[in-house]
């Protein structure tokens, strides 16, 4: 059979075999008989690809793209540094192994010329090399073996008497100078110097990080958004809608800018996104970069500042140029506060390095020169650090505040976050909002992947409403720890304190319900925890709920003093937390009727904001003594009201204490209908006394 009839034979068994081996004749031949049999047209370039993915020791499925060698308009891969290196390593090896091999570095014994001469005497001398420096090295031949000597006759040269003896005992003389030891001498001390600058250049060339060419530390690290990536729009942006519609008027100005010429009105320069850490102001940057059609430049405020100076300054100038080269487009800067801080603040002076960076942002963005067309946008979480030159307008003329969702807020991040994971149909994403007050867009995307985990954890198909709520409860108090070994008598101690909260919390109207009560250990320190959620988002707290909140953080310690006639340590917390709260009501809220509604001591803040070292004293030690008094007035007076209310319920205590030892977790609905009960019977008690003669005659 030819070699034609195979490949015939074998294509029409396998059409879809791709063409392996050949060049030139037989493999135009290769490529003619796969079009005759298949009837499929096959350029010369994917005859090469298929020859480069079908070979013996590669994957017949392998993509020809990721193969480099056979990409088309491609130049073949450069050879790396590591044949270089090898390369090296040799050349040093054959110097060290010529230098040790020469003259200087053989083995040489030094004798005086007595012996000198005395072996010239005796005839054992067989060669002589002079130099013109007066060193004399002779070889002697004693049997097979061969012995170097040297000696320092520096009157050789000019005493026809030695050279005469020499030769008349059949010396052979040579001559030779000086100057082969001079450059061995030299290359051997410089090239370890050599060597080193090598390698700092080497050095700088991988740290460049730019094309792999040494000293472009001064270019912008700024990254562009590639179109090719998964893009991020508003639709993935919930619970902060004035923000999103101030940056969608952004993207609008930016798609159709004549529509804002024809009323003279200009876009700001630069848009500044506060908020606390977590509500999504990185992710509303990265949705504008996937509404805009223009380049969009991002870099963290960091990346300014390297270790040699006036490099924030030349990286800063860099990112302007390329925007500008490619306006209209958006610069964004995440953690601006790491360059633009309040200037000359902290102790001793500011920070030159991050003050030029920072004046160079300022003159780029308002300066000399008109800056049109690139739209600066920043993101910080301490606004109050911030320069006042960089806040004003004409720089950062817009700030969007991204605040922490409310409860329809958190509604519709959890169904963003939840809508592409298997649910439990019996899941309220209502409920969980109104569960998770003050959690951020971070938290509750922790809170789905938590929840995730743990249905992984228990081999179920779909997440239910159980590992939402622990997950609820890690992402508050941490994991639990249930390997932590505790006695029964300090679980009871626990037991009764944190019943002592959740008592006197339901007991007071003005407290936030209690919606669970634990004496599982959770995360570091927790030994149990009562979990308190309000009713609804609450912006304004009154002097009665601020009461009720201290009475309620006393209740385990008023708990363990009326039970266990004794107090722990476990309260300190309780303890702090109260008189925090207690002092800001008496010095920032002015609800103390002894001093009235005034202001008593200013906020103590960060030295490195140039601001006040401690806390400045603008009242009196007569004042001071007022404060504490009121302090501790209102501690004791919270503290006496929650021992009243363990005092009245104690029987539901000891009843509710027996239930949680046994079953550690009880749930703030079972716990509001035993109160409710325990009430009922308490207000029927009281509605059954008969009224003594003395109230009657008092009454009338």
């Amino acid at each position: 059979m030819t070699r034609a009839a195979f490949f015939a034979l074998s294509v029409s068994l396998n059409p879809k075999r791709e063409l392996k081996g050949g060049s030139g004749v037989f493999r135009s031949f290769l490529i003619k008989q796969k079009k005759d049999i298949t009837g499929l047209e096959e350029t010369p370039q994917d005859a090469i690809y298929s020859f480069a993915s079908d070979s013996d020791d590669q994957d017949s499925n392998q993509d020809p793209k990721r193969n480099p060698r056979f990409m088309p308009n491609k130049k073949p891969p450069r050879p790396t540094n590591q044949l270089f290196f090898l390369l090296l390593m040799v050349f040093l090896v054959v110097l060290i192994f010529l230098a040790y091999k020469s003259p200087s570095f053989s083995s040489v014994q030094a004798v005086d010329f007595s012996t000198f001469w005395t072996m010239v005497k005796d005839g054992k001398v067989r060669e002589v090399v002079i130099e013109d420096t007066g060193n004399v090295q002779f070889k002697t031949s004693t049997g097979f073996q061969e012995t170097l000597y040297e000696t320092y006759v520096p009157w050789v040269m000019n005493n026809p008497d030695i050279l005469g003896e020499l030769i008349e005992q059949g010396v052979k003389i040579k001559s030779q100078k000086s100057s082969g030891d001079f450059i061995w001498a030299l290359l051997l001390n410089i090239l370890p110097l050599l060597i080193f600058v090598f390698i700092f250049f080497g050095m700088m060339r991988s740290m460049s990080g730019k094309n792999n060419q040494a000293f472009t530390f001064t270019k912008s690290p700024a990254r562009m958004v590639s179109s090719g990536k998964k893009r991020i729009t508003f639709k993935d942006v919930a619970g902060v809608d004035e923000a999103v519609e101030d940056l969608q008027e952004l993207v609008i100005f930016l798609k159709n800018p004549q529509k804002f010429e024809k009323m003279k009105a200009r876009m700001p320069k630069g848009v500044l996104l506060v908020g606390p850490p977590g509500t999504g102001k990185t992710l509303m940057a990265r949705a504008v970069a996937g509404e805009a059609n223009v380049p969009f430049f991002h870099m963290s405020g960091s990346d300014f500042v390297e270790l040699f100076v006036g490099v924030g300054a030349a990286r800063v100038r860099d990112l302007f140029n390329q925007a500008k080269s490619a306006a209209p487009s958006v610069i964004f800067i995440d953690e601006i506060d790491a360059v633009g801080r309040h200037r000359g603040a902290g102790l001793g002076g500011g920070h030159d390095e991050r003050e030029q960076t920072l004046n160079q942002i300022l003159v780029e963005m308002d300066g000399f020169e008109v800056n049109e067309g690139v739209i600066v946008m920043a993101a910080t979480n301490r606004p109050d650090i911030l320069d006042p030159a960089l806040l004003r307008p004409g720089r950062f003329d817009r700030k969007v505040v991204v605040d922490p969702p409310d409860v329809k807020g958190r509604e519709s991040i959890l169904n963003i976050y939840l809508k592409k994971r298997p649910l439990d149909p019996e899941i309220e994403v209502s409920v969980l909002a109104r569960r998770t007050p003050g959690f951020v867009g971070a938290d509750l995307e922790n809170l789905c992947n938590e929840a995730a985990l743990l249905a992984i954890r228990g081999s179920k198909e779909l997440i239910g409403m159980p590992e939402l709520e622990e997950a609820i409860d890690r992402v508050i108090a941490g994991p639990e720890r249930k390997s932590r070994i505790i006695s029964q008598k300090e679980k009871r101690i626990i037991a009764y304190h944190e019943l002592g909260h959740a008592l006197v919390s339901s007991a007071l109207k003005n407290a936030d319900p209690v919606h669970r009560v634990s004496i599982i250990p959770r995360g570091h320190s927790s030994l149990g925890h009562t979990l308190q959620l309000p009713l609804e988002d609450k912006y304004l707290m009154s002097r009665s709920e601020l009461f009720d909140k201290i009475s309620a953080m006393l209740g385990g310690r008023a708990a363990e003093e009326i039970v266990f006639e004794e107090i722990t340590s476990g309260a300190s917390n309780d303890i702090e937390r109260a008189t925090e709260l207690a002092r800001t009501m008496v010095c920032q809220l002015g609800m103390s009727s002894a001093l009235g509604p005034i202001s008593w001591g200013k906020e103590e803040q960060e030295v490195f904001l140039g601001r006040d070292i401690s806390r400045m004293k603008n009242f009196s030690d007569e004042t001071a003594k007022v404060i504490d008094e009121e302090v501790k007035k209102i501690i004791e007076k919270c503290y006496n009201r929650a021992k009243e209310m363990i005092r009245k319920y104690k029987g539901l205590l000891d009843r509710l204490a027996e239930i949680l030892l046994e079953k550690e977790v009880i749930d703030g609905e079972f716990l509001r209908e035993m109160l409710n009960s325990e009430m009922a019977k308490e207000n029927h008690k009281q509605s059954e006394m008969p009224i003594e003669p003395k109230l009657i005659k008092e009454l009338g």
